[in-house]
C-alpha cells in the first residue's frame, strides 16, 4: 500500500527453488515508451558469484541518484556493502555467524518498540524456516520499513491544463507537462501566456518564463529556439524578413470556417470581445470532433507559422487558410486565443523582448544545458542568499543583453549559449558585418543651455540632424554591401543607388565595416536636402536603378566596425577620425554630417539657425572623449538632441477637432481607442482630416468617458461616429 500510494509495483518472484548462494537484486525498470512510465522493484534470485549486493543499471535512474534509505544507521545506499556483525540474531529465530564474508543489508526501524533485524542472506538462505517464506514476510516488510520518499521515483507528466510555471518552488523535471525527449506542448507555452497575461509584475513574469524555459533546457532542449521565437511572437531575425501577411479580414474567415461558423457571427463577436483571439477560444471551445487530432507541439507551431510566412503566388491565400485551418482544428483551451493573436502580429500578453532576453538568462543560469538526463543541477542557485542570488543572475542577464546588442540573432546566440553557457558568451559572440545593430538613440532636450549644463566638462560636438531614414551600411570581406534600417529591417533592395556608390567611395583599405547613416532625399538641380515626405514616396522593395526619381545623399556620421575591430568601445572623436580616412566625399552621393565643435552658447544658437535653413531639423550634440562610447540600442544622454520643436516657446500649436473615433481593442474595449483629427478650411468650409489622435488619446477617453450622457445634461446624445 505504501509502495502504491508512492508511485511503486512490487513484483514478486517464485521462492527459492536451490541452495546457490544468490544475493538480493533490486532491478529499477521503466518504459519510456509509455505515456505514464512506473518503475517497478522486482525482487529477484539468480545465480551469481559475487555474494555482493549488486544494482542494476536503469534507463530512467541515474547513477548519481542513489536510492538512499534513510533509516540506515550507516547511511549507505541500495548495493552498498555493510562489514557484518560477528553476532546477529532475530530474536527468537536465528543466532548465526557471518564468517563467510558474504554481504548482509541491514535495516532498522522502531515498530511499537519492538527492533527488527533482518540477518545476511546466507542466513536467510540456509535456514528453511525461514528461506521458503522469506518472500512473503521480509521484502514487504523491509520496504515499509524504508522511508518512500527515499526512492527515486520516475517523472510522471503532468496534464498539461495543471501546468503552471508560476508556482513557488517550481521543478523544471517534475512540474513539466511532458517527458524527456518529447516535443513540447503548444499548450505549455499557451499555458505560460495565460500566467503572464494574468500579471503585470514583471518580475514575477520573468520568473514565470524562465521557469517554462528551465524545463525545456532539461527535457527538451532542440526546442528552446521556436519557443524563444512564439514568446517574442516572430519568424526570425527582424533582418530575415519573416512576414507572415494575415489580415483581419483573412484570420476571421479562417476562424469561421474551422469552428463551423458564420463569419459575421465571427465578426460581431470580434466587434463586442475587442480580441479576435478571445472569440477564437470560445468558438473552438464549444466545437466538438469526431476524430481527435494530432496534439500542438511549440516546434510545429512555430514551423507552421513559418510556412505561411514564406507561401508566395496568386493561390497562397487559400493555402494559408488551409494552414490556419488545420492549427484550430487542433487547438484545445488557450491554444486558439495565442494562435489566432501570434497570426494578427500581437500576443497582448506585455512581454517586452527585454524581459525575455532576462528570462532566457536566468533560465540558462540556474539549469545549465549540456548535463544530460536526469540533470544533476536543476537549480545553481540552490544555496546563495536572496541578495546574493539576485546580483548573480542580474550580472549573467547583462552578459547576455550585451551581447544581444552587439549580435541581435537568436539563431546564432542560443545554440552557443547551450553549449558553452551564459559566461562564455563575450568569447563567442562579436559584432559581425551582415547582421544589423540596434542604433544608439539620443534624448531630447528643451534648449542650448540644457545642453551647456549637461556637458559643462566635457568637450563635444554639434552635428546636423537630417531628416531623413536611419541607414546601417554593412560592408562584407566579399565586396556585399547591405543596408538595415533603425529597426534592423533590409532595405538593401530599396536603395540599389547607395549600393553602387559604396565601392566610389570606400578606400582601399577598408575590407569590411559597419557605418551608421542618414539618407536624405537629394534635389541634385537645386543642390539642397529635401523635405523627409518625399522620401517616403520612393518604392519601399525591389527597386530599380532606372526607375529611381527620388535621388538620396547619405550622410555618415558614425563607424561601428572597421576591418575585423568593433568601434562601439572608442571615443567619439576616435571614431569619427576613422570614418573620415577610410572614406571620400561626394556632393549628393556621399557625404559626411555636417559639424562643429564648440562650447560657445551663440555659436550653437546660431549653428541650429543654420542647420533649420538648410533643411534639417536640428542639432545633434555629442561627447567626444568622456562617455563617448557608442551604447548600443540605447537611448543615451551622450546624445543629445535639439528640434525645432522641442525648444520652449518655438513649437507650433495646432487646433483640432474630433471627427471620428476607432473601437478599442484588448484593454480597451468598449472604449474608444483613437481619434480621427481635423482642421477646418475656411475657404471650402470643410473638416479636413489630418491625422489619428494617439497622444491626446488619454485625455480624450477620460474626459469623453466621463461625460454625463442623460437627457438635459448638456452633451451630446450620439456617440462620436465610427470609422474603424
Amino acid at each position: 500500500a505504501v509502495m502504491q500510494r508512492n508511485g511503486l509495483s512490487l513484483c514478486m518472484d517464485s521462492p527459492v527453488k536451490s541452495a546457490a548462494k544468490r544475493p538480493l537484486r533490486r532491478v529499477l525498470e521503466s518504459d519510456s515508451d509509455e505515456e505514464e512510465a512506473m518503475l517497478t522493484a522486482r525482487a529477484e534470485m539468480e545465480p551469481i558469484q559475487d555474494k555482493s549486493l549488486e544494482r542494476a543499471s536503469s534507463k530512467q535512474v541515474s547513477s548519481a541518484h542513489p536510492l538512499f534509505l534513510t533509516r540506515n544507521p550507516h547511511g549507505a545506499s541500495l548495493g552498498s556493502c555493510i562489514p557484518p556483525s560477528t553476532n546477529w540474531s532475530v530474536t527468537g529465530c536465528l543466532s548465526h555467524p557471518c564468517d563467510n564474508g558474504a554481504c548482509c543489508y541491514l535495516c532498522w526501524a522502531s515498530l511499537a518498540g519492538v527492533l527488527v533485524q533482518a540477518n545476511c542472506w546466507e542466513t536467510l538462505r540456509t535456514t528453511s524456516a525461514v528461506g521458503p517464506v522469506y518472500w512473503t514476510w521480509w521484502l514487504p516488510i523491509f520496504l515499509w520499513l524504508c522511508d518512500p520518499s527515499s526512492f527515486s521515483k520516475p517523472v510522471v507528466p503532468l496534464d498539461p491544463m495543471e501546468y503552471n510555471p508560476s508556482k513557488s518552488s517550481y521543478h523544471p523535471v517534475q512540474d513539466a507537462c511532458w517527458g524527456h525527449g518529447q516535443r513540447v506542448p503548444y499548450l505549455a507555452v499557451a499555458r505560460t501566456f495565460e500566467r503572464i497575461e494574468e500579471v503585470s509584475a514583471r518580475l514575477k513574469n520573468i520568473e514565470t518564463l524562465s521557469n517554462l524555459f528551465r524545463s525545456v533546457i532539461a527535457l527538451s532542449p532542440s526546442d528552446i529556439l521556436p519557443c524563444i521565437y512564439l514568446c517574442l511572437n516572430r519568424l526570425g531575425p527582424a533582418y530575415k524578413g519573416l512576414e507572415l501577411g494575415i489580415g483581419e479580414t483573412i484570420l476571421m474567415k479562417a476562424v469561421a470556417q474551422a469552428t463551423g461558423r458564420q463569419l459575421d457571427q465571427i465578426k460581431a463577436e470580434a466587434q463586442e470581445k475587442g480580441d479576435l483571439g478571445l472569440v477564437a477560444e470560445s468558438s473552438r471551445s464549444n466545437q466538438r470532433t469526431m476524430f481527435t487530432p494530432p496534439k500542438l507541439s511549440a516546434a510545429g507551431v512555430f514551423s507552421k507559422l513559418q510556412e505561411i510566412a514564406r507561401m508566395t503566388g496568386s493561390a497562397s491565400m487559400n493555402k494559408k487558410i488551409d494552414i490556419i485551418k488545420g492549427l484550430f482544428v487542433a487547438c484545445r483551451h488557450s491554444e486558439a486565443r495565442y494562435i489566432t493573436r501570434s497570426l494578427g502580429g500581437k500576443l497582448r500578453i506585455g512581454l517586452a523582448e527585454q524581459s525575455v532576453l532576462s528570462a532566457i538568462a536566468h533560465a540558462v543560469s540556474l539549469t545549465p544545458p549540456g548535463q544530460g538526463f536526469p540533470p544533476e543541477v536543476l537549480d545553481a542557485g540552490q544555496g546563495k542568499s536572496a541578495e546574493a542570488r539576485k546580483a548573480w543572475l542580474e550580472e549573467q542577464t547583462q552578459i547576455l543583453k550585451q551581447t544581444f546588442c552587439e549580435l541581435p540573432s537568436y539563431d546564432i546566440i542560443v545554440p552557443i549559449l547551450l553549449e558553452h553557457g551564459v559566461e562564455s558568451l563575450p568569447q563567442h559572440c562579436k559584432i559581425t558585418p551582415g547582421i544589423p545593430l540596434k542604433p544608439m538613440l539620443a534624448q531630447p532636450t528643451k534648449g542650448i543651455g540644457e545642453v551647456l549644463k549637461r556637458f559643462e566638462e566635457a568637450a563635444f560636438t554639434c552635428e546636423y540632424k537630417y531628416d531623413g531614414e536611419r541607414a546601417q551600411i554593412h560592408i562584407l570581406e566579399n565586396g556585399d554591401v547591405h543596408i538595415y534600417s533603425r529597426n534592423q529591417e533590409d532595405n538593401t533592395s530599396k536603395y540599389p543607388d547607395i549600393i553602387s556608390r559604396i565601392p566610389k567611395v570606400k578606400k582601399g583599405s577598408v575590407q569590411s565595416c559597419i557605418l551608421d547613416a542618414e539618407a536624405v532625399a537629394w534635389d541634385p538641380e537645386k543642390r539642397q536636402i529635401q523635405p523627409f515626405q518625399v522620401l517616403t514616396t520612393r518604392k519601399r522593395k525591389d527597386v530599380e536603378a532606372a526607375e529611381i526619381k527620388v535621388q538620396v545623399c547619405l550622410y555618415a556620421f558614425d563607424i561601428l566596425y572597421l576591418n575585423g575591430e568593433s568601434l562601439v568601445k572608442e571615443p567619439f572623436s576616435r571614431r569619427r577620425q576613422l570614418l573620415h580616412e577610410s572614406f571620400v566625399e561626394t556632393e549628393g552621393e556621399f557625404l559626411f554630417a555636417t559639424s562643429m565643435d564648440t562650447c560657445s552658447l551663440d555659436e550653437i544658437s546660431e549653428f541650429l539657425d543654420q542647420s533649420i535653413k538648410d533643411s534639417c531639423e536640428g542639432l545633434m550634440v555629442k561627447t567626444l572623449e568622456v562617455d563617448a562610447t557608442y551604447e548600443i540600442a540605447k537611448r543615451s544622454h551622450k546624445w543629445l538632441k535639439l528640434k525645432k520643436d522641442y525648444l520652449e516657446g518655438v513649437g507650433d500649436t495646432l487646433d483640432l477637432v474630433v471627427i471620428g473615433a476607432y473601437l478599442g481593442k484588448g484593454k480597451r474595449v468598449g472604449m474608444y481607442g483613437g481619434f480621427l483629427m481635423a482642421c477646418y478650411d475656411e475657404e471650402s468650409e470643410e473638416y479636413q482630416s489630418i491625422c489619428k489622435g494617439l497622444a491626446c488619446c488619454a485625455w480624450l477617453l477620460g474626459y469623453w468617458h466621463t461625460l454625463p450622457t442623460g437627457p438635459g445634461q448638456g452633451t451630446p446624445q450620439a456617440p462620436l461616429p465610427h470609422t474603424g
